[in-house]
């Protein structure tokens, strides 16, 4: 097992990609594969000094060049500003990648009215203003070959308990890039969406499992392959579907999550459990039963 850079060299060169919530995490990772390939990047955030600490460590260590905006993505006056600077600096944006996100886990009912805003306008309202925001000046200005990739979840198609909030937003984040999928491609817009399964980062993975939760629950029990994902395994296929590579993706919702979701969905799956001596038992009860 490989966990190497996918594309070759050079395979991003030129293309400024902008990137929600891309000072830390799953954000970060991808940006810092994007610049490897050859991108500039735009990262924004609410947290300016986390920002400009995180350009300039993915400056040091990866060359190219990153800009940093602070941004509240609830706010469409701000993502606009955000646009503005980015089409300033560097003249054009080909790509938005929608990573912006909250999330917690809890009983629905001790959910507040504001607990469940605070996740859904960050999640659905925030893609939403971004996705608006570039894709209303790439039309207005007649641009081709733009893309937009948005970050789901596995849960978004199926609902989830103790996130409820969350499968909400994200399945809106669906809809939109299957609808927009068709609709935009008119004016040269893809849209794909990754639907990721467990990508451990030090944030938000704490956040969602605070303490020794991750290991009390031993989470990597419930993904077939028996681990978590890496980074730079996310990391290549952010940068493939961006890439001129995957022309011809538009209004897929990509799952890597080592089969998390299909263990839990099939009917039949909790006989994995079953251990081989007792597949015996069975065969031979089964055989006596015709």
């Amino acid at each position: 097992m490989t966990h190497k850079g996918m594309l070759r060299e050079g395979a991003l060169k030129d293309k400024v990609i902008v990137i929600t919530g891309g000072g830390t995490g799953l954000g970060r990772a991808m940006g810092e594969y994007f610049l490897e390939l050859g991108a500039k990047l735009a990262i924004c955030g609410r947290r300016a000094e986390v920002l400009e600490k995180a350009a300039q460590e993915m400056m040091a260590e990866k060359g190219s060049e990153v800009i940093t905006y602070s941004c509240d993505v609830r706010k469409y006056d701000e993502v606009e500003a955000f646009r503005d600077r980015v089409i300033s600096h560097y003249g054009k944006v080909d790509v938005l990648l929608n990573n912006a996100a909250g999330n917690f886990i809890s009983p629905t009912e001790r959910l507040s009215p504001g607990a469940f805003d605070a996740v859904i306008d960050i999640v659905l309202k925030g893609t939403k203003n971004c996705t608006l925001a570039f894709g209303k000046k790439w039309i207005e200005k007649k641009e081709q070959n733009k893309v937009v990739l948005s970050i789901t979840t596995t849960y978004a198609a199926t609902g989830s308990a103790f996130v409820v909030p969350s499968a909400m937003a994200k399945a809106g984040v669906s809809a939109m890039t299957r609808s927009l999928a068709v609709e935009w491609a008119r004016h040269g817009i893809r849209f794909n969406a990754i639907a990721p399964g467990p990508f451990p980062t030090e944030g938000a993975w704490s956040r969602l499992l605070p303490g020794d939760i991750p290991d009390m629950l031993k989470l990597e029990n419930q993904v077939p392959l028996k681990r978590a994902g890496n980074l730079q395994e996310l990391a290549n296929l952010a940068a493939y579907l961006v890439s001129d590579f995957a022309g011809y993706m538009n209004g897929e919702i990509v799952t890597i999550d080592g089969g998390e979701w299909l263990l839990g969905a099939g009917e039949l799956n909790f006989l994995e459990a079953v251990p081989d001596e007792m597949w015996d038992w069975i065969g031979e009860a089964t055989r006596k039963g015709k």
